[in-house]
């Protein structure tokens, strides 16, 4: 089974946060990056950077996760991404094999 991820993204100022979940996040950054979505919240908003994620075996997991992470305050988000990204640098993607 392949792994899920949830997974935040900023843009270079670090002023917005987008969370999102995908089975594949090299594939998905790429997306982001790309602005294959125009007109989306990422796209908008210059979402590119990848500064946190988490990896889950179960798509339902994840997904609930995902929907946890969306209902928080910004600053609760920003917190949560400080305890292991305290510089809030953009992280390098895991690499899948």
């Amino acid at each position: 089974m392949r792994k899920m991820y949830v997974y935040i993204l900023s843009n270079t100022r670090r002023t917005v946060y987008y969370v999102g979940v995908t089975n594949f996040l090299q594939r998905r950054l790429s997306e982001h990056r790309n602005r294959l979505h125009k007109n989306s919240f990422t796209d908008r908003y210059n979402c590119v950077q990848l500064i946190y994620y988490e990896k889950y075996d179960s798509p339902m997991e994840a997904i609930r996760r995902e929907k946890e992470l969306k209902k928080w305050r910004r600053e609760k988000k920003l917190l949560l991404v400080k305890r292991v990204n305290p510089g809030l640098k953009s992280v390098r993607c895991p690499v899948l094999r």
